[in-house]
């Protein structure tokens, strides 16, 4: 399986099944789960702490797994927090990316990495 043959929702089912298997929607709840994905976000930094740019962009084949397993891990817990809250996941990233397109205009952002804030800022003085 690739990501070009699986779905959001079958990833989102098995995550379901998963949690349901094994009881654990007691434990799963959006506080829970927004503390679990915020760990294992910790848990992927640790693999670039103290790495050059340059080192961080070239992992070896061992690191390169366990950053995988960690960025899973976010992945999982996001699929179950969609679950819980009943979001569709897929709809909720593109409408968050037209956002993004909208807040991040590539005629003003290209080659940039300020906050949009600054572009407003930018904006309002034009004026």
């Amino acid at each position: 399986m690739t990501d070009a043959r699986v779905s959001l929702q079958d990833l989102k089912q098995k995550m379901a099944e998963f949690v349901r298997e094994r009881d654990w929607e007691q434990f799963h709840t959006p506080k829970n789960i927004s503390m679990s994905i915020a760990i294992e976000a910790a848990e992927l930094m640790e693999h670039f702490q103290w790495l050059t740019v340059e080192q961080a962009q070239q992992p070896d084949a061992a690191a390169l797994a366990e950053i995988g397993e960690e960025l899973a891990d976010i992945v999982i817990y996001s699929l179950s927090m969609a679950n819980i809250l009943k979001l569709d996941l897929a709809q909720t990233v593109l409408n968050k990316m037209e956002k993004n397109i909208r807040k991040y205009p590539a005629d003003k952002v290209q080659g940039k990495a300020h906050k949009y804030t600054y572009y407003q800022d930018q904006d309002s003085s034009e004026c």
